[in-house]
C-alpha cells in the first residue's frame, strides 16, 4: 500500500472497505473517524536574508559569437551615399528554381561593366568586396572605384534611355502616364459588356449563315421521313442542292479569274501586233 500522510489514512480504508478490499473494520477506525488527526500546518516559504537581495549577477560563461559580414558594412555605406536607389522598384519575385552566380567572379571580374550595362546597387557592393578579396585593394578604395563604375554606368543608361524615348516618339510612339494608364484600363472594364454583346451578335450572324437552308424544290420537302426519301434519291443519283453551295460552284475561282485575265491580255497584245 502506499504510504500516506497519517490525515488521509482513515479515507483510504474508507474507500477500500466501500469496494470490498477490506472486508474487516479495522479497530482503530471508529476511534479515528472521532477524532481525526490536526492537518498539517502550510509548508512556509524559505527566509531570504538581506545579503541574498543584493548579490550579483554571474554572466553566462558562453556568449554568442558577433556574426558580422563586409558587405553589410559596405551596403550600409553605400546607401548613405545613394539614399534614393532604396526608392528604385525592385521585383522580388521567386523563380521556381535559385538562380545562377554571374560566371565571371574573382580575379576575373576587373571591371563592373562585366556583370551588365546597368547594374543594381547589390553589384556595386559585390565588386567593392571581390575588388578588396581578390585582387588585394583597401576597402576604401575598392569602394571609390566601384561607385565611380556605378555612377558612371547609371549615367551612360540614362542619356541612352532618354534619346530612346526621343527617337521613338519621332516615329509616332506614345508612352502614356501612370494616371492615364490606368483610365484605359477602366474604359476596357466599361466596354467590356459592349464588346461582348457584339462578339456574341456576331457569332449568332455566323451560325446564322452557315446554318443549311433547304428550297422545296429539292425534293426532300419540310417533312422528316426519316432518312428513307434520302436514301431514295441517292439510289437514284439524285443529288441534295444547297443554295449558298450551288451559288459558290456557279461562280468562278480565283484561278479561273486569273487564267481568263491573262488570256484576254494575250489576245489584246496580239490583235494590237497584227494592226501595226
Amino acid at each position: 500500500m502506499v504510504r500516506r500522510i497519517a490525515s488521509q489514512v482513515h479515507k483510504q480504508v474508507s474507500r477500500l472497505m466501500r469496494v470490498n478490499y477490506v472486508k474487516d473494520e479495522p479497530a482503530w477506525y471508529e476511534a479515528v473517524l472521532q477524532f481525526p488527526p490536526l492537518p498539517l500546518p502550510p509548508k512556509s516559504p524559505p527566509i531570504r536574508h538581506d545579503s541574498s537581495r543584493h548579490s550579483k549577477l554571474v554572466p553566462p560563461k558562453h556568449k554568442p559569437v558577433n556574426i558580422a559580414y563586409l558587405e553589410d558594412e559596405v551596403r550600409r555605406q553605400f546607401f548613405r551615399d545613394h539614399p534614393f536607389e532604396a526608392f528604385r522598384p525592385v521585383s522580388i519575385v521567386e523563380g521556381g528554381a535559385v538562380a545562377e552566380e554571374h560566371p565571371v567572379q574573382g580575379k576575373d571580374w576587373i571591371r563592373l561593366s562585366q556583370h551588365g550595362k546597368c547594374p543594381s546597387p547589390e553589384d556595386a557592393v559585390r565588386f567593392a568586396v571581390n575588388l578588396h578579396k581578390y585582387h588585394k585593394v583597401s576597402l576604401t578604395v575598392a569602394y571609390t572605384r566601384a561607385v565611380a563604375e556605378f555612377r558612371a554606368l547609371r549615367a551612360e543608361h540614362d542619356i541612352a534611355s532618354s534619346f530612346s524615348r526621343l527617337e521613338a516618339e519621332a516615329y509616332g510612339a506614345t508612352f502614356p502616364s501612370e494616371v492615364d494608364r490606368t483610365f484605359q484600363k477602366e474604359d476596357m472594364v466599361y466596354r467590356a459588356p459592349e464588346r461582348k454583346r457584339a462578339l456574341d451578335e456576331g457569332a449568332l450572324l455566323a451560325r446564322k449563315r452557315w446554318r443549311a437552308i433547304l428550297s422545296i424544290d429539292s425534293g426532300m420537302g419540310n417533312t422528316w421521313s426519316k432518312g428513307h426519301e434520302y436514301a431514295r434519291l441517292q439510289d437514284q443519283g439524285v443529288r441534295p442542292r444547297h443554295t449558298y453551295l450551288d451559288e459558290l460552284s456557279d461562280s468562278p475561282s480565283p484561278r479561273q479569274e486569273i487564267a481568263a485575265l491573262s488570256s484576254g491580255s494575250q489576245s489584246a497584245s496580239s490583235e494590237f501586233l497584227r494592226m501595226i
